[in-house]
């Protein structure tokens, strides 16, 4: 446990700088903001379409893997969602939490941080969460707000979130990337070369702009906080784990990082949605602070916990 602890140390410390960088002004909110898109649209789709590009494309796709993952977090999802009924919400708010609950920061801290903590072999599984993640569950909680709003589905809804798929550059580069690797074309030494340089900024610049962002959350209902970060550290990768050791088995290193990408903090992207749709904007930006400090203890504990089964 001491060992992994200190093993992603390194990583919580550059969030933590990111934060300090944030809360001294050294950073403003727009700084934080271009960093980001930065990393997103530059530096993580170009180690994206790299690690994709470059690895067999037997070693991407894992059926299994997708559909025990799946499992696992529909199923807290909706825990979350019950929960949330019983306690009179309204669709959308409960779509906030249960989205809260459900989905971690794979794009900007998982995938750098698990590909070095267990080696290149877990970006193959770490992008397969990312892809349903994005691709199912980011377009479930537009479609419940939409849908809580106006009472029904509309056509403009479902254009929305294929829009928003598309212009999405993590799916982008990711299903770029499988493409090369499908017709099994070469990556020139050039191009090969340029990715790796860009895509290295990938990992300090997205955990720095994590620790950034952080830095304009505020700590509002802690109670409601300390239930989704519950789901979200503990709860999510106890089911997702359940999915695929018992009732759908992987490979064991497989489990490891399908596991580990669980039980990551609840994700940025969360409060952007809330924000832009304007439903519980501070929920939100409460549990996205309180996971991400309590999985700085949390993340270890399970990757430790993983390692003696």
């Amino acid at each position: 446990m001491a060992e992994i602890f200190l093993r992603t140390l390194p990583f919580f410390a550059i969030i933590g700088l990111g934060y300090w960088a944030g809360r001294a002004r050294f950073f403003t909110e727009e700084a934080t903001a271009y960093l980001t898109k930065f990393v997103f649209y530059f530096a993580l789709s170009a180690m994206l379409f790299r690690f994709s590009a470059n690895l067999p494309f037997a070693e991407i796709f894992n059926g299994r893997l997708v559909i025990g993952y799946l499992a696992g977090t529909m199923a807290v999802y909706l825990v979350a969602t019950l929960v949330a009924m019983l306690r009179g919400l309204d669709v959308q708010t409960t779509a906030v939490e249960a989205q809260c609950a459900a989905i971690g920061n794979v794009g900007f801290l998982g995938l750098p941080m698990l590909a070095l903590l267990l080696g290149e072999a877990a970006i193959g599984p770490v992008m397969l969460v990312l892809t349903v993640d994005l691709v199912v569950f980011s377009s479930l909680i537009v479609i419940l707000i939409n849908a809580g709003r106006d009472g029904r589905l509309r056509l403009g809804t479902l254009r929305l979130i294929a829009l928003g798929l598309v212009r999405n550059p993590m799916i982008v580069s990711i299903t770029l990337g499988m493409l090369w690797s499908w017709f099994q074309l070469p990556i020139p030494a050039p191009m090969n070369d340029f990715l790796s340089i860009l895509g290295g900024a990938a990992t300090p610049g997205a955990l720095f702009a994590i620790g950034a962002s952080l830095a304009g959350k505020t700590a509002e209902r802690v109670r409601i906080a300390g239930w989704l970060s519950f789901c979200k550290l503990v709860l999510h990768p106890a089911l997702v784990a359940l999915a695929v050791l018992v009732l759908l088995p992987i490979d064991g290193f497989s489990a490891t990082v399908v596991i580990a990408a669980a039980a990551l903090p609840v994700a940025g992207n969360v409060y952007m949605l809330a924000a832009h749709y304007r439903v519980a904007p501070h929920r939100a930006s409460a549990a996205i602070l309180l996971s991400t400090a309590a999985s700085i203890l949390t993340v270890p504990l399970v990757i430790a916990w993983i390692e003696t089964l």
